[in-house]
Order: C-alpha cells, then sequence, then structure tokens
C-alpha cells in the first residue's frame, strides 16, 4: 500500500511542489496521476523513490515513512520499486538484454534467475526478438518497453513512470 498524507514539498528556492496532498493506493490497484506541467508530478516521484524528502506531511510505502528511513537503507527500498524514466535511462553500450539484466545484477540475481527471468519479461514486452539489439538501434517506443521491463524484471511491488506512454505506439 502507498499512502500520503498531507504532503507538501517546498523547495529551498520557495517554490510549492505539492502542498497537503492526501491520497491512498492499494495494493493491485493501478493509478495514473495527470496534470499539467509543474503541477508536481515529478515531485510526487521523487517523493516516492526518496531522492526527495517531504517539508510535510507523511508519505508511507507499505506502512514504512519514507522521511524516517536511513539514508543507507534507501537502497533496499529501491529494490521494491521498479521505475520507467522519462528519458529511459538505458545503457547505450549494453544490449536489450544486458540492459534488463542489469536490473537483477544489482540486486544479487543468480544467472540462472536472470537467464530464465529477462527473456520471459522481454516476451512480455513484446522484445524477445531484439534481445541482442542495442537500444541505439530501436525506435523511441522500443526504447520505452526496454525500460518497462527492466522495472518488471525484478518483480517489484511498486513500479512508477514518468510519461510511460510519450513514445508508445497506440
Amino acid at each position: 500500500m502507498l499512502e500520503f498524507r498531507g504532503v507538501s514539498m517546498t523547495y529551498q528556492t520557495g517554490t510549492v511542489a505539492l502542498k497537503d496532498v492526501s491520497f491512498t493506493i492499494q495494493d493491485g490497484e493501478f493509478v495514473f496521476i495527470i496534470g499539467r506541467s509543474g503541477a508536481g508530478k515529478s515531485t510526487l516521484i521523487k517523493l516516492l523513490t526518496c531522492e526527495e524528502r517531504p517539508t510535510g506531511g507523511k508519505v508511507l510505502i507499505d506502512r514504512y515513512d519514507v522521511a524516517k528511513i536511513r539514508r543507507r537503507l534507501v537502497p533496499y527500498l529501491r529494490r521494491n520499486i521498479g521505475m520507467v524514466f522519462q528519458d529511459f535511462r538505458l545503457i547505450y553500450t549494453k544490449t536489450v538484454y544486458e540492459n534488463v539484466a542489469f536490473a537483477m545484477e544489482i540486486v544479487g540475481a543468480h544467472r540462472s534467475t536472470i537467464r530464465r527471468r529477462v527473456p520471459i519479461v522481454l516476451s512480455i514486452v513484446g522484445l524477445r526478438d531484439k534481445a541482442g539489439a542495442r537500444p541505439g538501434e530501436l525506435s523511441g517506443g522500443e526504447q520505452q518497453r526496454v525500460a518497462i521491463a527492466r522495472a518488471m524484471v525484478n518483480n517489484p511491488m511498486l513500479i512508477l513512470a514518468d510519461e510511460p506512454t510519450g513514445n508508445l505506439d497506440p
């Protein structure tokens, strides 16, 4: 479960990104957050990934208050979050397979698990036949699907996507 309780975020410049935001997302829910540019959507994601701490209120992920999590424990929280970035953040010197496998390698997954799981996830996003390609050889939509596969591969409890449909075909 994910919960925002009266969350506010004001940057050091005085810019108010969020003011008294409250909502709850239950396990299994699929939620889109929409709004104009500058409405605070990216700030919300930064709060969920502990890149930022709220200036007011509470952000709870699975009952853990992200503002109270010690910095050294943040990577462990992030292991339960799959992130699809607006700019994909793919490694252009690696293949599609290696980009997805990398997400498993950094959390210490066994090679046999990686060899089994990566092709399954690439099939789910329709890119199994592109496993040997490098990101520069792919369309924007295909690159986005690699990023989605990478976010899914560790079976996280939460997947966050910043502008997830921007480069996908209808």
